[in-house]
């Protein structure tokens, strides 16, 4: 009998039950060298693990392989399955949906992760995140610096603008939702969290809280949930800004590698200070779409469009934004994220500048680009986190040149693990 031959039949046994006779013949087999006979080899016995109902054996035996060849749909269905097992749902969704790009699965696998999809959905009931790390920046205050002139009859009158300050943050993100469920379909969910940079310079601490409650309803293809919502910051230490509104959420399956979802928000903002001038409404609409390309390689689209309404009509705006994000998961327990993204600002009224060498109004134009690079590995796990390294670069140009700035931070993290 050759090596495939045996594992076939450990297969057929695992699939029949026959779990003790399946762990004999395993466990007598030699290594194969790891190549595909010894990754088939711990496939089965991560599904002889499961079968047992020993998930937690069953996913390290599932990431390992992952972490080898992290391009197997069948291995990310299993490892899915172990996370439903064990109710870390969010996890088992992100799996998913690297799994239903695999192209070589069985017809009947496929449609057993579409029920399974609307089965996570169904039980997302609650979920808690907390990421932490620290980020030098080189221009924590988005400054040109230089100097402005301004040409007289006794000659050039200059000042000096603000410099760009170097800082290095300390940035902690923690919070969580819950789902109390009123029947199959319908669940009242609640979410809240806190966001806090802290750095070596106190001027440019940022603390922002944020929550929502609000309706949801979901069925086979998605879900749709209305929410209030409500946020408050603070900037430097001191008060900046109450906002309280509303947000209409919806995501749905579009086909098997095709996910999107729209959201729409309003919020009416009141400022501690200049709100004579800042007070008003913000609207937002907003999409994003996440493409599975293969089982180990996906690809983020976001786009949408915001409208600030101050008291001020010279701070009042429109800004259109969009980024493109391709993630992969590589071998060796490697996970890279890269995301360019750009945004403008497009004033309503002119404000008075310093350009040329005289004052004059400029109805303001920004143009914003920035990428940012993630890397990470999971085999330095620690706790359900990985260390993970985020490199970043923005860039302003604007039609008045004191706007415009550059600006890079490095930061180190340590994200939650999927």
């Amino acid at each position: 009998m050759t090596a495939v031959d045996a594992l076939k039949i450990v297969a057929a046994m695992i699939d029949n039950g026959e779990l003790t006779g399946a762990e004999q013949i395993l466990t007598k087999m030699p290594s194969f060298g790891g190549g595909p006979l010894e990754l088939e080899r711990w496939f089965l016995l991560g599904r002889l693990s499961a079968a047992r109902a020993d998930y937690k054996t069953a996913i390290d035996i599932f990431r390992t392989i992952l972490d080898a060849q992290p391009d197997l749909a069948r291995v990310r269905f299993e490892l899915a399955v172990c996370y439903m097992k064990t109710s870390q749902w969010y996890r088992a969704d992100y799996q998913l949906r690297l799994a239903m790009a695999g192209d070589d699965l069985p017809e009947n696998v496929r449609q057993m992760m579409n029920y399974y999809r609307y089965v996570v959905r169904q039980n997302k009931n609650w979920n808690i995140w907390f990421n932490f790390g620290a980020a030098p920046d080189n221009n924590v205050n988005n400054a040109t610096g230089g100097s402005e002139c301004i040409i007289t009859i006794f000659g050039p009158l200059c000042r000096n603008l603000i410099e760009p300050e170097s800082a290095v943050g300390f940035n902690v993100a923690f919070g969580g939702d819950y789902e109390f469920r009123l029947s199959d379909q319908w669940r009242w969910k609640s979410d809240a969290g806190v966001y806090a940079n802290i750095y070596n310079l106190h001027d440019y601490d940022d603390l922002y809280l944020y929550a929502s409650t609000g309706p949801r309803y979901i069925w086979s293809h998605g879900d749709i949930w209305l929410a209030a919502v409500a946020s408050r910051r603070w900037y430097g230490w001191r008060e900046y800004n109450l906002s309280a509104g509303a947000r209409l959420s919806m995501n749905y399956d579009l086909s098997r590698k095709l996910s999107g979802g729209v959201t729409l928000q309003y919020l009416s903002n009141n400022y501690d200070y200049y709100g004579q001038y800042l007070n008003g409404d913000t609207y937002s609409a907003n999409i994003h779409m996440f493409y599975s390309i293969t089982s180990n390689i996906y690809s983020i689209l976001r786009g949408g469009i915001s409208r600030e309404d101050t008291v001020s009509p010279t701070y009042s705006y429109w800004m259109p934004n969009v980024s493109i994000g391709i993630g992969a998961e590589l071998p060796y327990g490697f996970n890279v994220y890269f995301s360019p993204s750009v945004y403008w600002q497009l004033y309503d009224a002119p404000q008075w500048a310093v350009q040329n060498g005289t004052f004059t109004q400029v109805t303001e134009r920004d143009f914003t680009q920035r990428y940012a690079l993630s890397l990470s590995n999971n085999k330095f796990d620690i706790l359900g986190f990985v260390p993970t390294i985020i490199f970043s670069y923005t860039r302003r140009d604007s039609n008045m040149w004191q706007r415009e700035y550059d600006r890079w931070a490095v930061e180190f993290t340590m994200a939650r693990r999927f």
